[in-house]
């Protein structure tokens, strides 16, 4: 049985997906009329994070030229950043009804779908992609995601393989990416070694990923191996100090070794960061967890001075 929760929480970021550039950088778009001038300020909104104003420069700009492929596939990335996926799936229509082969408004509607839950549609996006652009790592990326939320996790790690190949090298944080849910994958699959690997990976591209030393953590528990275990969580926790599950994970793993009184401050730590995120269900385990465990210490002390 697995005594560890292993994280999905790919992303921020979920981590994951890689969004498409704007349709035109500032440097490409020509400003001989009102429309462009609008889809310029939209661009740099957008680019700047100002996401509602970007909407509104692109809406002028679409009022001005109704077949503004760029104006829809950039609103299409405000909304996308908004979580609006309707919206951002309705322009991404428009954008491909004005340009079939518009690879970014493919792989933006493609991840909206997937914020969406709606997977197989996710797929056919990046499948597009793929078709039109061979050796965009993005939609190889994009498409493992969608085919490990499915459980198809061979299709995932054949896909991550792919992006792999594809992906510029000096993509350092990317890469560091595509391992760590490569790893995830080969975890899910019991392959342990090849997910340890992976997540080594990860931390050495990117030292500074607590789900990297996260997920390695819980390989490490599956393995029965716990001193690595707290070693990773702990490094996990060093970069993000109210992961929750770390605390709980670490607690565990912290009893399997006898540490009990390390066991009971991780756990309590859990439960304070559960209940403060809302987590109803995993802070009243936990909750009962601490209990239990406080109770057999009380127990083995009374017996003790017996």
């Amino acid at each position: 049985m697995n005594r560890f929760i292993l994280s999905f929480s790919i992303a921020v970021t979920f981590a994951g997906f890689v969004f498409a550039a704007p349709a035109h950088s500032l440097s490409t778009v020509k400003k001989p009329n009102t429309a462009s001038i609008f889809l310029q300020s939209g661009i740099e909104k957008l680019l700047h994070g100002n996401y509602q104003e970007a909407i509104e420069n692109f809406n002028a700009a679409i009022e001005l030229r109704k077949d503004s492929a760029p104006a829809y596939s950039d609103r299409c990335l405000a909304y996308l950043q908004l979580a609006d996926y309707q919206n951002a799936i309705a322009d991404c229509n428009q954008a491909l009804k004005l340009n079939p082969d518009n690879v970014e408004a493919h792989l933006n509607r493609g991840i909206a779908y997937h914020r969406l839950e709606e997977y197989g549609e996710a797929i056919a996006d990046n499948n597009q992609v793929i078709a039109l652009k061979p050796h965009d790592f993005r939609a190889y990326y994009n498409r493992g995601i969608a085919h490990a939320m499915l459980g198809n996790y061979q299709q995932a790690i054949s896909d991550y393989n792919l992006a792999l190949i594809t992906i510029p090298q000096t993509s350092t944080l990317r890469l560091a990416d595509i391992y760590n849910d490569r790893g995830l994958a080969w975890f899910e699959l019991s392959n342990l070694p090849s997910a340890m690997g992976n997540f080594s990976k990860a931390i050495h591209l990117n030292p500074h990923d607590y789900r990297a030393y996260y997920n390695r953590g819980c390989a490490c528990g599956r393995s029965g191996d716990d001193s690595c275990a707290i070693r990773d969580f702990t490094a996990s926790l060093q970069l993000q100090p109210h992961n929750a599950q770390a605390y709980l994970n670490r607690g565990i793993a912290n009893h399997q070794l006898g540490h009990e009184q390390a066991a009971i401050a991780d756990l309590q730590k859990a439960v304070e960061y559960f209940a403060q995120e809302g987590a109803t269900t995993n802070y009243e385990k936990t909750l009962n967890l601490l209990k239990n465990l406080q109770q057999q210490l009380s127990s083995q002390l009374e017996i003790a001075l017996i």
